[in-house]
């Protein structure tokens, strides 16, 4: 069963989801989601004898923090350190791939295996975007503009639950529900305005030795499916899989396809044995 849990660090509360037991998985969420976009894999990888656990960084899900100066990589740190965990499998979505790609070059002994979905890259060149995209980049600038949050989550769900060239609405509930619930909550909490400055990754990025799954949906935005084809070749031990039929969220879409991959890897990684050290 999944259960909550709180970490007090300094003035900062931040809040999580855990279940199971054995070597962790760490799950680092997307940049318009939180924790609860994991709850299907927790429950997986508890399941087959792993210990999950995903937590709301902070401006996210249930985590409460002041203004003040904060590192995601120093947060991440004493999160792991607060639940007595050295080392862990860790997986990354979006602009949470990216923190786990900092985390992996920051501490390679902590991390066990990589995988990463649909990952941004801290320091990532600006992509040259194709027109048709282009259309849909505006109109959400336009809308943040605006300030309407209503209007603002709608133009998130089309673009990274959809996909930037799909139908508005193809993926219906409940997980375009849950996918608002959560973005939604993003978009009301106050800006947070005192983050620290990461090093970039990008150029460092070919050092990474680490067992790593990446996973892409096909109906993402093209640059990002295009970063993975690129990763698999840059880092020395990375393999590259394309869900067809999902956007930037195949872990949400497609539970039934990300999950067997997920557990495959982490097989692959332990020789089967969750519970195992």
């Amino acid at each position: 069963m999944i259960e909550p849990f709180s970490i007090a660090i300094e003035d900062a509360r931040f809040a999580g989801l855990e279940a199971g037991e054995g070597i962790p998985v760490v799950f680092l969420h997307a940049g318009v989601c939180d924790s609860r976009m994991w709850e299907s894999q927790i429950a997986a990888v508890a399941e087959a004898g792993f210990w999950g656990v995903a937590y709301d960084r902070r401006g996210f899900g249930g985590t409460e923090t002041p203004d003040e100066g904060f590192s995601p990589l120093e947060d991440l740190e004493a999160v792991l350190d607060g639940l007595g965990i050295h080392a862990a499998v860790v997986v990354g979505a979006s602009i949470g791939g990216a923190l786990a790609i900092d985390f992996t070059l920051a501490n390679p002994e902590r991390v066990a295996g990589l995988v990463l979905m649909g990952t941004s890259i801290s320091g990532a060149r600006p992509p040259a975007l194709p027109p048709e995209i282009m259309t849909i980049v505006h109109a959400m600038e336009a809308v943040e503009e605006s300030g309407d949050v209503d209007a603002m989550n709608a133009v998130d769900a089309h673009a990274w639950l959809d996909g930037p060239l799909s139908e508005s609405g193809r993926v219906g509930d409940p997980v375009r529900a849950l996918f608002k619930a959560m973005n939604g909550t993003i978009l009301r909490k106050p800006r947070l305005t005192r983050q620290e400055p990461v090093q970039p990754a990008r150029d460092a990025v070919g050092d990474i030795d680490t067992p790593t799954l990446l996973i892409a949906g096909d109906l993402d935005f093209p640059h990002v499916v295009n970063r993975h084809d690129d990763l698999s070749e840059e880092m020395e031990n990375a393999f590259a899989v394309v869900i067809e039929g999902t956007a930037h969220l195949p872990n949400l879409e497609r539970p039934d396809l990300f999950n067997p991959l997920l557990l495959e890897f982490l097989a692959t990684l332990t020789g089967g044995e969750g519970n195992g050290g």
